[in-house]
């Protein structure tokens, strides 16, 4: 099945809304392609928390002072100083609180923004931590090379010259090839089994909640038995499979609810094979609220 055609993402306009509400940043002629910006300079603005959403675009952050908390899918993860955090366009993301002292910046792009003759990217190949498995956060240690690179970039947005957009790809590419020296260097690496398959099953989960609905099939998926792979679960995050299972089925709906016109009765099905009293049920009992009101939540 190709999930491309279905899974909604939210364009840089459009998401800002879920950002700012009726604010909106100043922006340059390729804000739908690339942008950057220094994240002192928003963050009055930001309506939080966030609510889960999909981008079409890839986006990071690198926080030089302060903290921000964003998820990625089912995993929370505090952005402190001397960090970057960085996601690909599939992948569900919220951003739950910031520090008041928080600095830094803020960068999204297509991956069609490296179509430049002088460059031959693909992004989660030459960039593995933008991969669905990855942890999105890295620790950067000498970062002053890193900070150059983005003051440059910055400058390159205030200029807004649509004819330097092959000059910022590559002042793009450099910043992420920095940054892939960091990740080889100080990744943090998934250090024995049980932690391994348990970020595996949170992986199929976010890639195939709408195709499997037990944790059965996903565990055929994984070529363990349920059992075994519910104690790995359990013993990586105190959950068991069936618990994540129905997070990212809760977290996949409030995507659906807030970013599509679907009916909830459609959005049951979509999800689960659910009948629609069961479904408001579930999504009630797991946030406090019926769907029909999430949706009507203010983003």
């Amino acid at each position: 099945m190709n999930r491309s055609k279905e899974i909604p993402k939210l364009n840089p306009s459009q998401f800002d809304n879920y950002l700012f509400g009726s604010w909106k940043p100043k922006v340059s002629d390729l804000y739908e392609q690339f942008h950057i910006e220094r994240i002192e300079n928003y963050k009055s603005f930001l309506k939080l928390p966030v609510l889960p959403h999909r981008r079409s675009v890839y986006f990071f952050l690198f926080v030089t002072k302060g903290f921000a908390i964003r998820s990625k899918g089912l995993t929370e993860y505090k952005v402190e100083a001397n960090t970057f955090f960085g996601l690909s366009s599939d992948q569900i993301t919220s951003l739950e609180a910031i520090s008041d002292d928080v600095e830094g910046f803020y960068c999204h792009f297509q991956p069609e923004f490296f179509n430049q003759s002088l460059l031959n990217i693909d992004l989660e190949n030459d960039f593995p931590f933008f991969q669905i498995t990855s942890e999105p956060l890295i620790q950067l240690i000498d970062n002053q090379r890193i900070i150059d690179l983005l003051e440059i970039l910055i400058s390159e947005k205030l200029r807004n010259e649509a004819n330097r957009a092959e000059i910022i790809a590559l002042y793009l590419t450099a910043f992420l090839k920095e940054i892939k020296e960091f990740y080889s260097q100080t990744r943090k690496s998934l250090n024995n089994a049980a932690s391994n398959l348990t970020q595996r099953y949170k992986s199929l989960l976010s890639e195939n909640i709408y195709d499997k609905k037990t944790v059965t099939e996903f565990a055929e998926m994984l070529a363990v038995s349920p059992n075994h792979l519910h104690k790995c679960v359990k013993t990586t995050t105190g959950k068991s499979a069936h618990e994540l299972l129905e997070e990212m089925r809760i977290l996949e709906a409030k995507v659906l609810l807030k970013q599509t016109p679907l009916r909830i009765a459609d959005i049951a099905f979509k999800i689960g094979g659910f009948e629609p009293s069961d479904f408001s049920r579930f999504f009630k009992s797991k946030t406090g609220i019926s769907p029909k009101e999430y949706r009507n939540l203010q983003s």
